[in-house]
């Protein structure tokens, strides 16, 4: 000890005062005495003074000494000598001014007699640090001293690879120090981020940038003390970054969409939302330096024009995966240029939500200069009309997938039409919330041609009746996905029509008929008969009409079904126990929420299907006791029950 004390040297030894930069940052931490000594010597409780020694004729006096009674850098020098990973976390559990000390020791500075042993050891064990721990904090529990908990204890166990914080302790909240401890301990720290965390600031990062060097994906929401430069810092020290996410931060712009571009040579992602900062010049800069990489674009909310569409629809070389969301500077014209700039050949897909500038030109353009498009969506295109999903249809060849949502001027003509212009690759058509729908007063020819259409979604669209289901059916024999909900105009005669027709197929694998109020027995039986062999999901959610005679042809004839979700409908006990009674059904999902008429006589039945269940859902059971419940969750330990 003595030859600590007698030490001069500037190779291993901190000297010079308190290994803080700032004196405030120790005070978040360190409990100071009243005692003048106290503001050099910190401990974690009040030092009590020790009794009186009396020794040699003299009387001298002499109190007991602690090892408390160092200074900071000379424990320091200690700790860091401190041999492997547990005995370290077992005295960061001494007091909170060890653990804090300890997690102030660089990774690279830690030393002992048997340093190479243990190295060899722990690459043995294959615990070195290569980033195999996922911790997450949320709220309270995000502070400071559970941060450097953290970073102590995950160098034994593999390293810390993943890092989520969500919100923090309003009364001693994150502050530097905690992404201190984080950066000199968890080098291996590979995705980090930060939601509703609002008190760290651009510091924060800097720690991140200077100790994180694995650093790959970087997820920023709600953030407002995060400006440009702590993005410049992460670009600078982190060339392995390949994904960014920023969302609401209100200190973000150009600048640092720059940093990223130029510095991150192995950028694939970025996701940009609520940005007010963010505008075309910051978008140009990131595509003209990333043009080679960048494979997914994420752009929301943001004050761009025409121009940041145009330099995507040049530099977007390798683009595959596009969102564009509520743009509303954003024009018909700008569209129209990025569909005819032509340098979205792997495009491959596109989703465009309430962006004005959407309409039958732009639309088109976008068609013709995407040639390997496999997946659109479309949500809120208000100018969009039948004669623009007409020719977008015709010039996406490769089109596998259709997704239109609240597109209110597109008709039933739009829709036949479309499927008799689609190209051959179309396999699924959604559309949702088009009020544009009325159901035609007679049925139009239509040619024979043999649509290859596998799934259909039309969903509240209160217009579309039954005569729309029965062209449908002409057109696409070959479905075997429907999903028809909201649709309180359609009865059993075009559902019948569909069923039969799909019979010439290879049978109906999902049917999904929730909302469909006039759907009766008939619908069920006929569907139970003709497809029982194939249909594996059946949702009747809110079919008052369905009746226990439904769940008893589906016992008999439905082979494979293993989600059935008769919610909101006129089951009895009875039919619960044709279910139970059958020897082919093995049920994994079944819902019954809502089925007044059920009592507590369908225990046993119930226990019988459990055998298969993976959920149950009882809610809103008003005849079920709460009994019942009970001995369903004793013996059905396998499966989750909603009540």
């Amino acid at each position: 000890m003595s030859q600590i004390f007698a030490f001069t040297g500037d190779d291993e030894l901190y000297h010079g005062g308190s290994i803080y930069s700032n004196p405030k940052e120790a005070g978040s931490f360190l409990s100071l005495g009243h005692n003048p000594v106290d503001v050099f010597f910190p401990c974690k409780r009040a030092r009590v003074n020790a009794p009186l020694v009396i020794r040699g004729q003299f009387g001298e006096s002499k109190k007991q000494v602690s090892i408390d009674s160092l200074p900071d850098e000379c424990l320091y020098e200690i700790l860091r000598r401190v041999p492997g990973n547990q005995e370290r976390s077992t005295c960061a559990g001494v007091s909170k001014r060890w653990l804090m000390l300890l997690s102030t020791i660089p990774t690279e500075e830690l030393c002992s007699k048997n340093e190479a042993e243990i190295k060899v050891m722990d690459e043995d064990l294959g615990i070195e640090s290569d980033g195999f721990l996922t911790r997450s904090l949320e709220g309270k529990k995000a502070s400071d001293v559970r941060l450097a908990a953290l970073a102590i204890g995950s160098a034994g166990c593999g390293g810390l690879g993943k890092l989520v914080i969500k919100g923090s302790n309003p009364g001693c909240g994150l502050t530097n120090l905690g992404f201190k401890a984080i950066a000199r301990c968890c080098p291996s720290l590979k995705v980090l981020s930060l939601w509703n965390v609002s008190s760290i600031e651009d510091e924060s990062l800097f720690e991140i940038a200077n100790g994180c060097h694995r650093l790959e994906k970087l997820d920023l929401s709600n953030c407002p003390r995060i400006t440009d430069k702590a993005l410049t810092a992460i670009a600078r020290n982190c060339p392995t970054l390949n994904s960014i996410s920023l969302e609401d931060c209100q200190n973000v712009g150009n600048d640092g969409l720059q940093a990223i571009g130029e510095y991150c040579t192995n950028l694939k992602s970025v996701n940009i939302k609520n940005c007010p900062l963010v505008a075309d010049q910051g978008v140009a800069k990131l595509m003209s330096s990333a043009s080679f990489v960048l494979k997914k674009l994420k752009l929301q909310g943001l004050n761009i024009t025409d121009v940041a569409l145009a330099v995507i629809g040049h530099y977007g070389k390798v683009v595959t995966d596009l969102v564009l969301a509520n743009l509303q500077t954003v024009n018909e014209r700008g569209f129209w240029v990025m569909g005819n700039a032509q340098g979205l050949q792997h495009l491959r897909s596109l989703t465009i939500s309430s962006c004005r500038g959407v309409t039958d030109l732009a639309i088109e353009a976008v068609g013709k200069g995407c040639p390997n498009l496999k997946q659109f969506v479309l949500k809120k295109g208000a100018f969009l009309s039948d004669n623009g999903l007409v020719s977008f249809a015709k010039a996406a060849g490769a089109l596998e997938s259709l997704q239109l949502e609240e597109c209110h001027r597109i008709t039933q003509i739009g829709f036949f039409s479309l499927l008799l212009n689609c190209g051959p690759k179309l396999k699924a058509l959604a559309l949702s919330g088009c009020f544009g729908f009325k159901d035609m007063v007679r049925r139009f020819p239509l040619p024979n041609l043999s649509n290859q259409l596998r799934s259909v979604t039309l969903s509240n669209c209160p217009g579309l009746g039954d005569m729309t289901l029965a062209m449908l059916a002409t057109l696409c024999p070959q479905l075997q996905y429907i999903n028809f909900s909201g649709l309180p105009a359609i009865t059993d005669a075009g559902i019948l029509s569909l069923i039969k027709t799909c019979d010439a197929g290879s049978g109906l694998v999902k049917v999904g008929l929730s909302g469909c109020a006039n759907i009766t027995d008939s619908v069920i039986r006929s569907l139970a008969n003709v497809h029982g062999g194939t249909l594996e999901v059946l949702n009747l959610y809110g079919c008052g009409k369905v009746t226990d005679a439904s769940l008893v042809a589906i016992a008999q004839d439905c082979l494979v079904l293993s989600e059935l979700d008769v919610s909101r409908c006129a089951v009895t006990d009875f039919g619960i126990a044709s279910l139970a009674r059958s020897k082919s059904l093995m049920l994994q999902i079944l819902g019954l929420s809502g089925c007044s008429m059920l009592s507590d006589q369908s225990l046993p039945f119930l226990v019988k299907l459990g055998q298969s269940l993976m959920g149950l859902n009882l809610q809103n059971c008003s005849s079920v006791s709460s009994t019942v419940i009970y001995m369903l969750v004793e013996r059905l330990v396998r499966c989750d029950i909603l009540a």
